[in-house]
Order: structure tokens, then sequence, then C-alpha cells
């Protein structure tokens, strides 16, 4: 099979990074360009990481000597992919404009970034959750005159943890959902090294996170209508985001009321036998199972459950009835897998089995 060739827009950073180890020597995509900002243009990728590696491991060998080139020269990327992934560090209304950018330049984008969440036609996708947005993408193309070019957004990487989990549920009657999620640091594109002020603390704000937390999964439930995503109505979600002292894996406390309550051993079953297209599909970074419930009472934890298949599965422990509201569950994601540049591979493989994502050059 003749791979894709695919671009990272934003390569340098964090996330930028961790798209490059997972495409180094993916079945179905290449890594033939890789793109920042203007100042970093012309450098060598390892020169322009020199000192700003963050991966635990080494630069691949496909990427070391490979020329950036700059986010600004449409034209020359687009000689050299079939798609591109961004994560870039930039305003919202400069990242939406980039992103419509390339797309209207006939090349799809498969977003890690928020600026393009709210756009109505452009699907933001859990690939088992909501598969079915998707289609969206055609009248998209309607309406920004393209033939191949889209943008595709994954959501933010602190609802991963609880939206999964209570996806299988909705049918009970989801009505409340209070989550308070403990987000690790490299969810802002930190290490220990960088932030040292967060070693032995907690900090009880993250700037825009509970808004998203609050709003992103009712997009994700909602429903297409007339080439537009209209979102969910229901359930009442509210939540608080902290920063805490951990390097990658963001856990939520959840607690969850339902109109019709099911016994616990039909919510273990539900988690247990839920799964989605990728699963389907046998898509290459999707985990064989979806949702992993642990029994133990300490379990999940962030050290030792993040990398379940891959950094790829959610995890979910502690169910059990609660005082105030019917149950209340502890969910883990890796957030700079499952929530950032995995999230958004499993799409692109998703996008490409569909048939959204081929061979233009």
């Amino acid at each position: 099979m003749e791979k894709l060739k695919v671009g990272i827009i934003g390569a340098t950073g964090m996330v930028g990074q961790r798209f490059i180890l997972l495409l180094a020597d993916h079945p179905y995509f290449e890594i033939s360009a890789v793109i920042a900002g203007p100042r970093s243009a012309g450098k060598s990728y390892v020169d322009a990481v020199s000192g700003r590696w963050k991966m635990k491991a080494e630069i691949p060998e496909c990427v070391k000597n490979m020329q950036i080139i700059s986010s600004e020269n449409v034209e020359e990327v687009k000689g050299l992919v079939d798609f591109v992934f961004c994560a870039v560090n930039m305003s919202k209304d400069d990242t939406k404009a980039l992103e419509l950018t390339y797309a209207k330049a006939e090349i799809p984008v498969v977003s890690n970034n928020s600026a393009n969440r709210w756009t109505p036609d452009v699907p933001m996708v859990i690939p088992e959750v909501n598969d079915a947005h998707l289609e969206v993408i055609e009248a998209q193309r309607k309406r920004i005159g393209t033939k191949h070019g889209f943008i595709a957004v994954k959501p933010n990487c602190s609802i991963q943890s609880y939206v999964g989990a209570l996806t299988p549920l909705m049918k009970y009657g989801i009505k409340e959902v209070v989550a308070t999620t403990y987000q690790a640091i490299s969810g802002a594109g930190k290490t220990f090294a960088e932030w040292p002020e967060m070693v032995d603390n907690l900090i009880p704000f993250i700037g825009g996170e509970e808004e998203k937390s609050e709003k992103e999964p009712l997009r994700v439930w909602g429903k297409v209508e007339n080439g537009e995503i209209i979102p969910a109505k229901s359930p009442v979600i509210t939540t608080q985001c902290l920063r805490v002292p951990v390097t990658d894996g963001h856990m939520a406390a959840v607690f969850v009321k339902f109109e019709n309550k099911p016994t616990k051993e039909q919510i273990l079953e539900d988690w247990r036998t839920f799964s989605g297209k990728p699963q389907t599909l046998g898509l290459p970074s999707a985990p064989e199972q979806f949702i992993t419930y642990f029994e133990e009472d300490n379990r999940p934890q962030t050290g030792l459950d993040r990398d379940l298949y891959g950094g790829m599965g959610v995890s979910v422990g502690r169910l059990r009835e609660d005082v105030i509201y019917d149950y209340k569950f502890v969910g883990l994601s890796h957030n700079t897998l499952r929530g950032a540049a995995g999230g958004a591979v499993l799409i692109a493989e998703l996008l490409y089995r569909e048939g959204y994502l081929k061979k233009l050059i």
C-alpha cells in the first residue's frame, strides 16, 4: 500500500514532537514535510529543536535532516503532502485563518487546535463516539469551495477521560454530570525542568479549560442537521479543572445522575462491551479495548495506567453509588496521546479508511 504523505504544522512544539514519534513508522502515513513558524524556516529539524526536544525517545532519523518549511509557504507545502496535521501555538483567530488557508488550498487539515471546534460544519471527533459527524465534511467543502480540502478537529484533552465512559450510559438518560479534572503539566506544553513551580504544587485554575470541559461534550454528543452539527441540550455539566504535578495523564472524578438509574452491573457491562468504528475497522492506533475497568480501589493511577494500549485506552475505576448523585467513578486518559496527537492520528486513520483522505500528489 502506498502511504499518504503528511506534513506537521507546528512540528517543533511538544504536540508536534509527539506527532513525529507517532508517524515515524506509521502503516498508512509518511512524514514528508515538517512545518513551523518563519523563524525556524530553513533549519534542519534537529537544529530547530536543539535544546527543546521534550520526548523521552530520540528524534527519528527520518526527520532529523528535513528542512523546516515556513507555515506561510502554503504552495511549497502543497507540493509535498496529501494532508497535514496542525498543532500550532498561535492565537485562535490566527490559527483559524491558517487552517482555512490550507483547506482552501486543497490540503485537508486534521487539527489539534481549538480554533475551529465550534465552526458548525467542522467535525470535532472522538472516533469511537461520534464518527457519524464526519458527514458534515461534504457541506463544509461546499461552503469553502473545495474538492479535497477540509478541516477536522479533535476535542479538548480534558474531556477524553470521561466522555467516552459516559457515552454508552446515555441510553439511561444522563441528567447531570459533575467532573473535576486533575490535569498533567504536559497539557500546558511543559516539563518539570521548564516549570519547577509545579513541583510539590497544585494550581486550581487552567484558563478556558472549564468552559471547554462543560461545552465540548455536548457538541460531541450532538446531531448532524442540514450540514451542521447541532450540540446536544443535555446533560447539564459542571466542572473544575486543576493542574497537578504529573508529567502525563489527565484524571477525572465524575459524579452522574440518571433519569433511569442503571445497576452497577449494567454499567460495567456497558463499559466492557462498548467499542466503535476504530475497533471495527482495526485502525492502527485504536485500542483493542476502548474502556478498561479496574476493580482495585487504588486504580487507575496516572503512573501505572496512562500508557494502556499505547496511551490510547481510557481507564475507569472506583464505580460506586453516591449519596447525592446516582454514581461516581474515576476516569483516566493520556493527554498527549489519546487527548492530543494520538487522538488526531486516529481521526486521520478513520478519515483515510472512510475515503475522506486520498493520494493527492
